[in-house]
């Protein structure tokens, strides 16, 4: 039997990136006074409906809904933002601090055609600083985005900005927008005149060539923005240069979401394909008033894990533990000695594994060369009878007998010897 389409198993040859990224993710972000959170994986429809927006593809394709027995609508959460809103006003946690730092590390699900790097059970990384409106949490949590892909060894990206005024900028020009596109209605790919109606906004997310030529004359967003939007962009550019961040202004550059105003921002692999965003934020000030709660701006971005292992799997370093110590038991009847063994083993953590395959001493030994050993603690009658471990170190053969009662003193050396 297979997966369900557009699922994966995650294998332990595998995990180690998922854990390397979560060890790295925690400690940066740990120094940041961020603090991990965990929502859960079905959340009430009407979240997302008003949140999203009515008209996205998340909303009209993508989502995975269903009734429960009580005919409740509930979805498998798509996204991490939304439902990160909805605990900060059920919780009341603006209550306590005036500014929130979170994050998290979880699995979304969307309906889309499963590709490298895209599954239907997909798992994002994502931070939202709440309760700051300062160009300052913006440039905070870009930074922060940059410092987790470096610390992974991933140097091949390129850092695209844009600001996308509030609901009543982006009205004005989204009629300018659709009269300009009206008149090349034709020529547009498929997609863009389906949204033409609906959400002219993602039109200019098209990768079509001839749509994007299309776009080049078509009236530009910054042109319709207040001072203080402007404003607000030209600190965060100028923030980014004071940091040494390389960037580049993407006029067409607008998130899927409705939720979004001003800061828009996405981090992309130079790699030229359609699927090469890494990272992908901005700020939503409106959002959690919209969904009942007080105005409390925000900003934040999240990490799609899988295409990023897809980039860093050929360069960062992962390093794999190996058993230490193979215990070889040549006795499963009497096991009484090999969890005194094991006791003393765990004082010192070296990592160990116990044979449990009842087979004969070759075929142990064998398997603790296959799995790198450094050395096998082998368990006989003798052994059993007169209280003593046979050492046998697999790189040399060298063999020696080593009491019970000397064991900690043994493995407090063995700790020594392999941390130097």
């Amino acid at each position: 039997m297979q997966p369900l389409r557009g699922t994966k198993d995650i294998l332990p040859t595998e995990i180690i990136y998922w854990q390397k990224i979560y060890e790295i993710t925690k400690k940066i972000l740990t120094t940041y006074n961020y603090h991990e959170v965990r929502t859960p994986i079905i959340e009430s429809t009407e979240l997302f409906l008003r949140s999203i927006g009515n008209f996205t593809d998340i909303i009209n394709k993508e989502m995975y809904n269903f009734n429960d027995q009580r005919q409740r609508r509930i979805t498998l959460r798509p996204e991490g933002t939304a439902g990160i809103a909805r605990a900060v006003i059920s919780n009341k946690l603006y209550l306590s601090n005036k500014i929130s730092k979170l994050w998290y590390l979880g699995p979304m699900f969307r309906y889309e055609r499963p590709q490298r790097g895209r599954q239907r059970q997909f798992h994002q990384l994502g931070i939202e600083c709440i309760g700051s409106s300062t160009p300052m949490a913006d440039i905070e949590v870009i930074r922060l985005a940059i410092r987790i892909l470096q610390k992974l060894k991933f140097t091949n990206w390129v850092l695209e900005v844009n600001s996308i005024g509030n609901s009543r900028e982006r009205e004005k020009y989204i009629n300018d927008l659709v009269m300009y596109l009206n008149k090349y209605y034709s020529d547009l790919d498929k997609d863009s005149q389906k949204r033409l109606i609906h959400n002219p906004l993602r039109i200019l997310d098209s990768k079509n060539l001839k749509t994007q030529e299309i776009l080049i004359d078509a009236p530009k967003l910054k042109n319709y923005l207040t001072l203080e939007a402007l404003n607000h962009f030209n600190e965060i550019c100028d923030q980014l240069c004071l940091l040494n961040i390389k960037y580049k202004i993407n006029d067409n550059l607008v998130r899927g979401l409705d939720y979004y105003n001003d800061t828009a921002f996405e981090i992309k692999t130079k790699n030229n394909n359609q699927q090469n965003t890494i990272c992908g934020g901005g700020r939503y000030d409106e959002l959690i008033q919209q969904l009942g709660g007080p105005h409390i701006p925000s900003v934040g971005w999240a990490i799609g894990i899988e295409r990023l292992i897809t980039t860093i799997e050929n360069t960062v370093e992962i390093e794999k533990k190996k058993v230490i110590i193979y215990i070889i038991n040549l006795n499963i009847y009497k096991s009484d000695i090999i969890w005194k063994i094991v006791k003393i083993i765990e004082i010192y953590q070296l990592q160990f594994e116990i044979d449990l395959s009842n087979t004969n001493l070759n075929k142990q030994l064998k398997r603790a060369n296959q799995i790198g050993s450094k050395l096998c603690f082998i368990i006989g009658n003798d052994e059993i009878n007169n209280q003593y471990i046979t050492i046998k170190w697999l790189e040399t053969s060298t063999q020696q007998k080593i009491s019970i009662l000397h064991l900690q003193n043994y493995l407090k050396y063995l700790k020594n010897y392999l941390d130097t």
